[in-house]
């Protein structure tokens, strides 16, 4: 049995302008952001692969183990976190990066290009695709919207802030919080924080715009990868990897914005293809969804069902099953995702194209029925939505706590600022308020920091500080 003729969504955009074309020599490149030159080649570790470890070994990657991926604060230890789903991103992206890279060097332009590359440079941008979300998901993510919104100890930054920098706010967003711990918070006396190569970052910022530019009709406009503060550091990844800008005509309100590097769709398609299966998968163990319909559902991405099905009722647990079979459906999604990015090549090099590339292969339907049954039962549980419900009053608390604190102290420079304040301030590490513990004189600054610190806990620190604070307990209480 053959696998089902690909299909181009009608859903794909595209824009006629000029001829210029991104290459893949520059795509690839492995200069490192904040530093003058390349590394000298290492025969036993790309450029890539120490992209890779420098993440892997960074505090930001760590604290992803406590952060949520689909059911917070989860009791069981088997449901993945963000930490578990982003390696398991990084893996499919290594397939789906090298079986590209192997295509492309096939042909005589390509012989420059080594497809481990490809699928090293795809690995490390899935791995820190998460790596700025926030406690609690993207719920973290809309609650941190919704104090600027209707805060009160927001409201003053509204009249401080230009209406560029208060979108970095209202529309926050986890993409962009990303680019900022891996060029700036992670190693902050690195230019370019962890000086990660050009291509990675560019592989990276699957949004490339600010937030005051970010809007509907665009699969790559539609969020945010790096905030105003970030912009000069994003136009050197850019420029250094020949991502095209945006046309006029496109730019809307901000002309900060480029079309995807084209490897932002593989990484793209990566974590589409993680958080749909696996999540269907975890489903199963948390006892949301039934065997026989994730079976079912999987054995629908299957280019020959029967024969795996078989395989799989000859093994004796459902676990061993259902993980045998999600396992082969991500390798038969891989194989069509890879096609339809070949089939596609030249428009992605022209940045015409911009559509998910899940969207185009002949499983597109099946694994949209997946995602709706997904939203409809495992991420619409009462108790991930109770803890959601939480995660807003806990993060909204702690940014009115402690932006309240270092506003406090902005204010009155030279001291007469509340005992409770000069308490708040200490628990507040160093980093985050200024050098010397004095708050920046420029209000963007001051907030930004202070969400990079909230931004930066795990959901059971976030949880446990803010019951601290609030008095509900006690150090040493539980």
């Amino acid at each position: 049995m053959t696998g089902p003729a690909l299909t181009l969504s009608s859903r794909t955009w595209q824009w006629h302008g000029g001829g210029d074309m991104m290459q893949w020599d520059t795509l690839l490149s492995a200069k490192r952001l904040g530093r003058d030159r390349t590394d000298t080649p290492r025969p036993e570790r790309s450029p890539f692969q120490r992209d890779y470890d420098r993440i892997v070994f960074s505090s930001a990657f760590r604290r992803m183990q406590d952060k949520t991926q689909v059911f917070p604060l989860a009791e069981s230890d088997y449901v993945r976190t963000r930490l578990t789903h982003s390696l398991e991103a990084a893996c499919v992206g290594r397939s789906l990066g090298t079986m590209i890279g192997e295509r492309i060097a096939q042909r005589p332009t390509g012989s420059s290009i080594h497809p481990s590359d490809v699928g090293a440079i795809v690995a490390a941008a899935c791995l820190a695709h998460d790596i700025g979300n926030p406690p609690f998901g993207h719920s973290g993510e809309d609650a941190i919207r919704l104090w600027f919104e209707r805060s009160e100890v927001a409201r003053p930054f509204h009249a401080l802030l230009s209406e560029e920098q208060r979108a970095d706010f209202t529309r926050f967003e986890g993409n962009a919080q990303g680019f900022r711990v891996l060029s700036a918070l992670q190693m902050p006396d690195n230019r370019g924080g962890l000086q990660l190569t050009c291509a990675t970052l560019g592989a990276f910022a699957k949004y490339p715009v600010t937030a005051a530019g970010c809007g509907k009709g665009r699969v790559s406009t539609r969020k945010s990868s790096f905030f105003r503060s970030e912009i000069g550091l994003f136009r050197e990844v850019a420029a250094e990897t020949g991502m095209l800008p945006r046309p006029p005509e496109a730019n809307g309100a901000d002309p900060a914005q480029w079309c995807r590097h084209p490897l932002a769709f593989a990484v793209e398609a990566a974590d589409d293809i993680c958080y749909r299966l696996v999540d269907f998968e975890d489903g199963v163990r948390i006892g949301i969804l039934s065997y026989e319909e994730v079976r079912d559902a999987f054995a629908g991405l299957l280019v020959d069902p029967k024969k795996h099905l078989l395989r799989a009722e000859k093994m004796q647990r459902e676990k061993e099953r259902i993980e045998f079979l999600r396992a082969v459906a991500i390798g038969d999604v891989l194989a069509q995702v890879c096609d339809v990015f070949l089939a596609h090549e030249e428009a992605l090099l022209h940045g015409e194209f911009e559509t998910p590339l899940i969207e185009c292969t002949a499983v597109a339907e099946p694994l949209r029925v997946i995602e709706k049954r997904s939203r409809e039962t495992i991420y619409s549980s009462a108790r991930g939505l109770e803890i959601e419900v939480a995660g807003f009053q806990v993060i909204g608390g702690l940014l009115d706590l402690v932006v309240g604190a270092v506003e406090e102290r902005a204010a009155r420079r030279e001291g007469g600022y509340s005992g409770r304040t000069r308490t708040l301030l200490r628990l507040i590490p160093e980093q985050f308020i200024g050098p010397g513990r004095e708050p920046s004189r420029d209000p963007y600054t001051r907030l930004q920091l202070m969400t990079d610190f909230i931004a930066g806990m795990t959901d059971s620190y976030a949880v446990g500080l803010y019951k601290k604070l609030c008095g509900i307990s006690l150090p040493g209480q539980r």
